[in-house]
């Protein structure tokens, strides 16, 4: 083998430099990009019930928010390949940025159809937003990879600080058009986003990771590929399916729209807060474990809210998906970077994405139907049959470990 093809073969060149500021970089614009999908699941049922043609088709603005992040998932990664991370990030926070200035037009003029719009544009830029935790692995040493995609999660909790507060003092600031002022607000915290992103340094694809590596098809036949699809997938589907209903199942119960918004405020806090030591959960017990932990919270979290309907039941439930979330999420994702060569990091990264949040559009459109034709309750019944599942492909696989590369 001559010296350029073991280059090539080893992947990207060690970086000299440990990475901290653009992992801080990540976590930052990760708070900042977090803050505008809060204001998206915040108000986007609210809004639907405003001015949808019909009450079932409330959450369908949160519903596109998701399918926009599955449809763009494959488009971003392909551009990340191509031309670097990078350039996906500006990519997707122009994207932020439309959405609040389409969002914000739509509310003014009444258009339903053009809301949709808004918050698919929202979605991509989500997408993108999600391939921060991929990156930040790409920043640092190889012994602080495992580490590197929780430090950028836990970015996060600033996400619920700042998202629900800026509905709270934004939503009635245009008169009479409710939440309008509060999309404008989340353009410019987009726009902010990509000036912070402007100083990330992420290492550009080699020519190996332009040659794409194995075929997809062996990447798929995995059993630990598999086995963190699915538990991505229940993760993130099952924290959406329930997180879209509540806001408008707590105001269905008579609840404030304030505690509504405090109510996401803890959830997305305690989605990104464990992210402070996820990591080091991962390297000391092992990504199966923390994803079953995670599982078994999200299985509590149901089991709390069947218990009443008070603001403490409901913020509970948030609270506790939000935790269950963190650790089944993060840790399918430590799971997907043991199951890819180098060269193959970006295209196997935007697949496990994209098949993600693919299913979990199913969830979101389904949530709002289920809400307003069966109650909040079955909501929460039908989520048990998901957990099941993963917490049957963790027991089949949990013994293997790493990636075959031959």
């Amino acid at each position: 083998m001559s010296r350029a093809d073991a280059d090539i073969a080893a992947g990207p060149a060690p970086m000299a430099r440990s990475g901290n500021t653009d992992v801080l970089r990540l976590a930052i614009a990760q708070a900042l990009a977090g803050a505008n999908s809060a204001v998206v699941y915040a108000t986007g049922a609210i809004l639907g019930n405003m001015l949808a043609p019909s009450r079932a088709l409330a959450t369908l603005p949160i519903s596109i928010f998701v399918v926009g992040m599955a449809a763009c998932t494959l488009p971003a990664g392909a551009l990340a390949r191509r031309h670097g991370r990078r350039a996906a990030f500006l990519a997707g926070t122009g994207c932020g940025v439309l959405t609040g200035l389409l969002a914000a037009l739509a509310i003014v003029l009444g258009s339903f159809w053009l809301l949709c719009l808004g918050t698919f544009f929202g979605g991509a830029y989500a997408a993108v937003v999600l391939s921060f935790r991929f990156a930040a692995a790409d920043c640092v040493p190889p012994e602080r990879r495992p580490r590197a995609p929780s430090a950028v999660m836990a970015g996060g909790v600033f996400a619920g600080i700042i998202g629900p507060q800026l509905v709270t003092y934004t939503m009635d600031l245009w008169q009479p058009y409710l939440f309008a002022a509060t999309f404008l607000a989340q353009a410019a915290v987009a726009a902010l986003s990509a000036l912070v992103l402007l100083g990330v340094r992420v290492p550009m694809p080699t020519a190996a990771e332009m040659a794409g590596g194995r075929p997809l098809g062996a990447i798929l036949r995995q059993p630990r590929f598999i086995t963190a699809v699915i538990c991505g997938v229940v993760s993130y589907t099952l924290m959406n399916f329930i997180m879209t209903a509540a806001p408008l199942a707590m105001r269905l119960c008579g609840l404030s729209q304030e505690s509504s918004n405090l109510g996401l405020q803890w959830h997305i806090i305690a989605m990104y807060g464990p992210g402070f030591f996820t990591g080091r959960l991962i390297t000391r017990f092992g990504a199966p474990r923390v994803v079953a932990s995670g599982l078994a919270l999200t299985a509590a979290s149901a089991a709390i809210g069947l218990t009443g309907v008070d603001v403490a039941h409901f913020w509970l439930t948030l609270i506790l998906l939000g935790v269950g979330w963190n650790f089944g999420f993060v840790g399918a994702s430590a799971l997907v970077l043991e199951c890819h060569r180098p060269e193959e990091r970006t295209r196997v990264q935007s697949l496990n994405d994209f098949l993600v949040f693919g299913t979990m559009a199913v969830g979101s459109f389904s949530s709002g139907g289920l809400l307003t034709a069966y109650g909040w309750d079955t909501v929460l019944w039908v989520s048990f049959a998901p957990l099941a599942v993963a917490v049957a492909a963790l027991v089949v696989t949990g013994p293997v470990r790493g990636v075959k590369t031959t």
